[in-house]
């Protein structure tokens, strides 16, 4: 672009294709084609001559795969983006560490009787750790049935932040038990726990969500991605097909760079002799100023 270091790009974007072209993309790697201007113009110091012009057109009709020329399906730009679940492990730890912040947390939200309920509680479990948050907040919730008491989206959120504390060896959070009949599909999410089988979504993990980029050529497509390169590290990992989104994007970079080869170890020498020679002679003029000022 004109007085910018920026480099130029020509799309030539059409929807009336002939058929050979109709599914595919050409890419023309014209970065060696310039002529120098004689007055630079802001930072722009070369233009397209021409000759330079033509041999740019004729590569683009002949539509052949060359050094400079390279043809691509359209799905070779595009990708998946999946957005990876963990499932939130949670353990409880009666600490007086844990309890003070806890009994403060929950007087600050109007929420005393969950106070109280949770330390009769852990009373009759134990200070722990214990770490299945689920049939801790099951007993909680007997208590509080108990008391007259509901569980609310408030009360079981004071539970997970202020009270349980994250714990790689506990078991997942459930947030959703299935009815019966409803098939297990771990990779999207539906895991089956328990000796009855029943099927349940775990409660995901903020801080271990990731995002893959998956090209839309991948072998096996996004379950097959994650089958290997994910579950063998993270067999608790998931995604949700709804959540996929597909974008598309074209490094030329990575179609036309072509690596520098790595310089021979006898240039390396030559150089290094060189260095050293240069050196001796510079150390030969500084002592010799230095003897002369003396």
């Amino acid at each position: 672009f004109y007085n910018t270091g920026i480099a130029t790009y020509v799309w030539v974007l059409t929807n009336r294709k002939p058929p050979h072209r109709r599914g595919k993309v050409q890419l023309i790697d014209a970065s060696a084609r310039f002529q120098p201007l004689r007055k630079n113009l802001g930072k722009k110091n070369c233009e397209l001559g021409q000759q330079d012009i033509e041999t740019i057109c004729r590569t683009f009709l002949d539509f052949q795969e060359t050094e400079q020329s390279r043809i691509f399906d359209n799905a070779a730009f595009g990708y998946w983006k999946v957005t990876v679940e963990r499932p939130l492990r949670l353990a409880v730890d009666w600490s007086e560490e844990q309890q003070e912040p806890f009994f403060n947390a929950c007087i600050g939200s109007g929420e005393a009787p969950l106070a109280d309920t949770v330390q009769d509680v852990l009373d009759q479990l134990g200070p722990g750790p214990h770490r299945d948050f689920n049939g801790f907040l099951d007993a909680v919730k007997g208590e509080m049935q108990r008391r007259g008491l509901k569980m609310t989206a408030r009360r079981k959120t004071l539970l997970q932040t202020r009270l349980a504390q994250r714990d790689e060896a506990a078991a997942p959070v459930v947030k959703k038990v299935h009815r019966r009949g409803t098939p297990a599909d771990p990779l999207h999410g539906l895991f089956a726990t328990g000796p009855g089988g029943r099927v349940v979504e775990y409660e995901p993990d903020g801080e271990l969500r990731d995002t893959e980029q998956i090209p839309l050529q991948e072998e096996g497509g996004i379950e097959g991605f994650l089958q290997r390169e994910v579950l063998p590290y993270a067999p608790d990992a998931w995604f949700i097909p709804e959540t996929v989104k597909i974008g598309y994007e074209i490094s030329f970079n990575r179609y036309f760079y072509k690596p520098q080869p790595m310089r021979t170890l006898e240039e390396i020498q030559a150089d290094i002799v060189q260095v050293e020679q240069e050196t001796e002679g510079l150390m030969h003029d500084i002592l010799n100023t230095d003897r002369g000022r003396g």
